[in-house]
């Protein structure tokens, strides 16, 4: 990731040996480019305005509190976004990896227990199963995407739905008939939404931002400091050039699907705890916020383009309009429409940066 300050002080250094009419389209250019931002930085002031509750301490944790429950996603998401594709799939593989948790992970006396005669389930156990059924559906998004040449909103549009028909027969096995599975284990609950930080400090902060901000870490030295990571760019930039410079172009490819999958695997995992009450409908729409934060954090869909500190910031300010919405007492009927328009403008400003590079 750029040093900001550098940056800052390399476009002010272009920006002194500008005429006149060059410095107005310079600043007309640069305001068009951060208008998402800006405008961002006007809604929060204006919610500020109606709602002052906005920045109180615990609107701000709960806004940590959802980032964290997002940030995963959007990190796997974001690595397909580089490879100039993107995963539709990713909702309906948190919905169903969210199932096959708070089922393995019900309590011993939970009513309607899906599975009557199981008994505890290690907690760690259940996790990597999330994860490895994550990681399947990303290898097979990976495998036709590089194996057929097949366009990534084709093959995750599939998949998307044959992930979610074997969550509706799943929900509809062992006798459930669709019903909601609840009743999660004191354990299991406690190891996602318990507080080791609340004990120490009385912050409520739940256990799942502190394994975000892990996994965020992992995923940073995987972008940063590894060759896969450094492949990944390449062959988002150009793959027939990666190729050529002796990059595996199919490996990369099946293996940023398989971690997208991974992370919607532990995305899942999370969410189950996290909500207490899944249904068919868990994971419904999620990839939908996880591209807008990625595009709204600056991850072209150009390809080859992206940081880990762009993610994140996408996500935190993705969470802050939506919470600023609600604060406004927006209707959730509407705040899918300014979603669309968040990505529809989002994307267009991208679109708009590569051209004028071009």
């Amino acid at each position: 990731m750029r040093n900001p300050i550098r940056s800052l002080q390399e476009t002010s250094a272009h920006y002194k040996t500008l005429d006149a009419k060059d410095r107005r389209a310079f600043v007309a250019d640069m305001l068009l480019n951060n208008a998402i931002y800006i405008i961002l930085v006007v809604f929060i002031i204006f919610t500020y305005t109606q709602n002052n509750n906005i920045i109180s301490s615990s609107s701000i944790i709960n806004i940590i509190n959802l980032t964290a429950a997002s940030l995963p996603m959007a990190l796997g998401i974001g690595g397909c976004i580089v490879l100039t594709g993107t995963d539709l799939s990713a909702g309906r593989t948190v919905g169903l990896t969210a199932a096959i948790s708070a089922t393995l992970l019900q309590s011993l006396t939970a009513t309607n227990k899906f599975f009557e005669n199981l008994g505890e389930v290690p907690i760690p156990l259940v996790l990597l199963a999330a994860l490895l059924v994550g990681g399947i559906v990303g290898l097979v998004n990976g495998f036709f995407v590089a194996r057929f040449q097949l366009h990534p909103f084709i093959v995750t549009l599939a998949t998307q739905l044959i992930v979610y028909g074997i969550c509706l027969m799943y929900y509809m096995s062992n006798g459930n008939n669709g019903q909601s599975i609840s009743g999660l284990s004191d354990a299991y609950q406690s190891f996602i939404t318990g507080s080791i930080i609340g004990d120490l400090t009385g912050l409520v902060i739940p256990n799942y931002v502190i394994y975000a901000v892990i996994v965020l870490v992992i995923m940073w030295f995987i972008w940063n400091k590894t060759t896969f990571g450094k492949n990944m760019f390449a062959v988002g930039s150009n793959p027939e050039a990666a190729n050529v410079s002796g990059v595996n172009v199919f490996f990369t490819t099946m293996m940023v699907h398989a971690l997208a999958g991974v992370t919607y695997g532990y995305t899942g995992f999370i969410e189950a705890a996290r909500i207490g009450s899944n249904t068919a409908n868990t994971g419904l729409n999620y990839e939908c916020d996880a591209i807008a934060a990625c595009v709204i954090g600056g991850v072209s869909f150009v390809g080859g383009t992206g940081t880990i500190g762009g993610v994140v910031l996408g996500v935190f300010l993705l969470r802050i309009i939506f919470v600023g919405l609600n604060f406004l007492s927006i209707s959730s009927n509407m705040q899918y429409i300014i979603k669309g328009i968040i990505i529809l403008f989002a994307c267009s400003i991208d679109m708009r940066k590569y051209l004028t590079r071009k």
